[in-house]
């Protein structure tokens, strides 16, 4: 079953009062980003959970607050809206050590309108006093409330067993599942699993700005400020080719900028995005060119092993195009010669000119990932690339390199055997990577050359 088929429960309620904590506990794991500071969830987080055997599609919201539409914080509440407008269940959250604000009953009102089951959630309940501090929200009008520490992990249990309670019935459920399929057709055309695909960038480059233009609705934040994106957002994108995990992530600054406590955990959880990815899209903004960051990033995939395109947004603003595009790939071409040959897309993620080609680019690099090569068709051009370049002495002895063979794809790994062979100087690694690059058609990712010595038996004796 596809996340888009599972009942939605979207946790909803006024800034720090534990959503994020909460949604953390019910998935199980650590997803969401965490912090005192009031307001730091700004974009839908989604994630699955089983919960008494039911397996839901969990979303926490941005803080409820009253703000006019044109800011930011009116912003974060349409998107709240929006989700609890696709809800099965919302669980609105109340902090019980605060007790009832005019926020809380403000929103409760709002909720009651909404035509969505609710259950009423009041955190922060550790403890009797905290259970007795709950009992205020009866006055909320929206049932009993169930009191529970998310933090703590007081109550838990009860309110996975509420939630599998009020779902709607399995039988429901199926219906909106697709119709059943011969298992034996359904067995041949079962895709591998969705590409998954990560947007990177330094902040203010249009990241969010173009992962709504992919998805063609508003489903990040976005405007003018820099750093909106605190968190990284996994959604789903169908084409012709298939399905693509798509994650947005916080804007990456030098590290010598990134002072406060929360931004640090943003770019961590970027990181670990691009770790977990296939191919990287580098967003960077055509009107200000590569900076050294963008460089810095770039290097950073590469140590990864993940292929990468960049992208190179806000192109309908550059005046210039043909001098800008080649001083950028000639920057490129110099300080991320690792990658050589790296697509360029240009665009507009505002309008959406040039957003078509991105991701034929992404498809066609995930392929050159991973490709493999023959040992023989491979080892006929190592007999090749030695005739024209003979490996260069060591210790006044040349190394004999026997044969090539490739070990692993994604990205492209090989191993190269010989007398002496882990003593090739880098130059010669670099000479046998790039004819392996422009040979076999391998642009924009990594290569990898190991290598691996034959042992003399005649060394001890």
């Amino acid at each position: 079953m596809t996340s888009e088929n599972l009942p939605v429960v979207v946790i909803a309620g006024r800034p720090n009062v534990g959503k994020s904590t909460l949604f953390n506990r019910l998935v199980g794991r650590r997803q969401a980003i965490v912090s005192d500071m009031p307001g730091v969830t700004r974009d839908r987080k989604e994630g699955e959970a089983l919960l008494r055997g039911r397996r839901v599609r969990l979303i926490d919201t941005a803080g409820l607050e009253e703000a006019a539409p044109d800011t930011l914080y009116g912003r974060m509440r349409a998107s709240s809206e929006s989700a609890v407008a696709m809800a099965d269940l919302v669980l609105f959250c109340i902090d019980a050590r605060s007790g009832i604000t005019p926020a809380d009953a403000h929103f409760a009102s709002w909720l009651r309108r909404q035509n969505r089951p609710v259950l009423l959630i009041a955190n922060k309940a550790e403890g009797q006093a905290g259970t007795n501090a709950a009992l205020e929200a009866y006055s909320l009008g929206l049932g009993t409330p169930l009191a529970l520490s998310a933090e703590h992990g007081e109550g838990i249990a009860d309110l996975m067993g509420e939630i599998a309670e009020r779902l709607p019935p399995a039988e429901k459920q199926r219906r909106r599942e697709a119709p059943k399929v011969d298992a034996e057709a359904e067995e041949e055309e079962r895709p591998a699993g969705p590409l998954r695909l990560a947007i990177i960038g330094r902040p203010n480059a249009g990241k969010s700005t173009l992962l709504n233009c992919l998805l063609g609705e508003e489903r990040m934040i976005t405007g003018p400020e820099a750093g909106l994106t605190r968190d990284s957002i996994a959604v789903t994108l169908h084409d012709d080719q298939g399905e693509i995990r798509l994650v947005d992530t916080a804007g990456m600054r030098k590290r010598a900028r990134v002072e406060e406590h929360l931004e640090r955990m943003s770019v961590s959880a970027s990181i670990e995005a691009l770790k977990m990815a296939e191919v990287v899209v580098l967003v960077i903004d055509a009107t200000l060119g590569v900076h050294e960051q963008d460089l810095q990033i770039g290097r950073l995939i590469e140590r990864e092993g993940r292929a990468c395109v960049i992208a190179l947004n806000k192109w309908d603003a550059v005046e210039d195009r043909n001098a800008t595009k080649k001083a950028i790939l000639d920057r490129l071409e110099i300080s991320l010669a690792q990658v050589r040959g790296i697509p360029v897309v240009t665009f507009s993620a505002l309008t959406g000119a040039g957003v078509h080609r991105l991701l034929p680019a992404v498809r066609e690099v995930y392929e050159i990932w991973n490709s493999r090569i023959s040992t023989g068709e491979l080892n006929r051009w190592f007999e090749d690339a030695l005739e024209r370049h003979q490996p260069p002495l060591v210790d006044g002895r040349r190394l004999k390199l026997r044969y090539m063979t490739q070990v692993k794809a994604r990205p492209p790994t090989f191993l190269l055997f010989g007398t002496r062979a882990e003593q090739l100087p880098d130059s010669y690694k670099r000479y046998l990577v790039n004819g392996l690059r422009e040979t076999f058609h391998m642009p924009g990712v990594p290569v990898r050359v190991q290598l691996r010595g034959t042992k003399n038996p005649y060394a001890e004796k």
